[in-house]
């Protein structure tokens, strides 16, 4: 009897054959895990809750493979848009070849994809800190491409700043500078968010100051995005819901008048709102108007990859601007929604990074993903809106996809630092310091 009692006290360690069989198994995959992962909740601190058999190191790979497929399919449609633009007497007189564009858009996507390399090393913490020198940075660059004889001119606009091996646009440079200097300026102003003056005066000069700059190129669509990065980040810091709602009056105001003092502009939205009528046809409703034939010809399957006839020198820009519109040529339905998809799924990953970032105290990385999330999202919308005619034209090219050295570059160069965040993320997860 006494050996009955003192069986289970003397034994603590042994376990049924089933138990023992499935640890043996399990106990190889889970000796690099820890048992428990620290969860915050709310304002009790940090608390101990076990962990899933699961992998938590390294980056995630579904972002990165996504970005991949979008780059590679950009790739094809930039090709295929503009394949016949050397017969253009626009562009024969350079001596263009047919693969012209595709060269240009392949050694871009390398260059970007080495300086994604050097960023995804970079801790937040570097990036934090750098984050005012960036936004210093880039308004230098924004004051260069203004002066005579440095920035390059094209077609009126003066945006480019001649780098050897590439024209670089520095408002790409600037909406990145602004979700770090926004992130940044939140981090620092925290306990002072309920006051207007004191917490979102400062951020609203710096970014009239950025629109003033980027105003005088002209680039209007570069000036809304990164207004709407600012006051996204404002927002999701926590600025006062009426100081916000405030704000976005005054936004609305401002770019409301910008468009009611320019006649071009007035022009524009005319022609966006009847396209199709005798005075805005061959005018500021070409573009728009090429661009609802190109993708009501692909109907639902498209007519095919290398089939569109818009691309034949009717739509302007196809291969830049309008790469949505080549899309729903030769794609059809299928196509766009297949796009929009992607690009849905994209953004809302990076949100959800930076939701799980702040949920672990990284507040400053948490709007840089954030951040990210809004200017991919948000510039796809307006971009995927003019192509389709539901916005009134604005130069915005398509992320990851549209031709453009400068976009593609500073587009690559962000969803490297939201993996990276990604990766202190599951880093700080498994226990270990970043």
């Amino acid at each position: 009897m006494s050996s009955t009692a003192a069986g289970p006290a003397a034994t603590p360690n042994k376990r049924p054959a089933f138990w023992q069989g499935w640890f043996s198994r399990a106990k190889s995959g889970m000796d690099a895990l820890p048992m428990h992962l620290p969860v915050r909740l709310g304002s009790a601190g940090m608390t101990q809750t076990k962990a899933a058999p699961v992998r938590v190191l390294g980056f995630d790979q579904a972002l990165a493979w996504v970005t991949v497929a979008l780059l590679a399919w950009g790739l094809v449609m930039v090709y295929s848009a503009s394949i016949a633009l050397p017969d253009n007497p626009r562009f024969a007189r350079a001596g263009y070849s047919p693969t012209y564009f595709l060269t240009r858009h392949v050694a871009s996507i390398v260059i970007a994809f080495v300086a994604a390399l050097l960023a995804f090393q970079v801790p937040m913490r570097t990036w934090e800190r750098a984050a005012p020198w960036l936004f210093v940075a880039s308004l230098l660059l924004l004051v260069a491409v203004l002066i005579p004889h440095i920035g390059i001119n094209v077609n009126g606009a003066r945006r480019w700043l001649p780098m050897g091996f590439m024209r670089f646009q520095p408002s790409e440079l600037a909406k990145l500078a602004m979700i770090m200097y926004a992130a940044s300026y939140m981090v620092r102003k925290m306990e002072i968010k309920e006051r207007f003056f004191r917490a979102v005066l400062p951020m609203g000069v710096a970014v009239v100051v950025v629109g003033m700059l980027v105003m005088a190129e002209p680039d209007m669509g570069a000036f809304m995005v990164i207004a709407v990065i600012a006051m996204g980040i404002l927002f999701l810091g926590g600025v006062n819901a009426r100081m916000f709602f405030l704000i976005a009056a005054l936004v609305v105001v401002a770019f409301g008048t910008i468009v009611a003092s320019s006649p071009w502009r007035r022009e524009r939205i005319f022609a966006y709102l009847d396209p199709w009528s005798e005075e805005h046809a061959l005018g500021k409703g070409y573009q728009l108007s090429h661009s609802l034939i190109a993708i009501g010809r692909g109907e639902i399957f498209g007519v095919g990859l290398g089939g569109s006839v818009e691309k034949l020198h009717w739509l302007p820009e196809a291969h830049t601007d309008f790469l949505m519109a080549v899309i729903g040529e030769e794609f059809g339905l299928v196509g766009v929604l297949l796009a929009i998809g992607l690009f849905l799924w994209l953004t809302r990953r990076i949100m959800h990074i930076g939701r799980q970032a702040i949920a672990l105290d990284r507040v400053f990385a948490g709007l840089v993903a954030q951040g990210v999330g809004i200017w991919i999202g948000f510039q796809a919308f307006i971009n995927m809106g003019v192509n389709l005619g539901a916005l009134p034209t604005k130069g915005l090219t398509l992320p990851l996809m549209s031709f453009g050295g400068s976009a593609i570059l500073m587009n690559v160069v962000a969803l490297a630092v939201v993996l990276r965040i990604d990766y202190e993320n599951r880093v700080l997860m498994r226990g270990g310091r970043v």
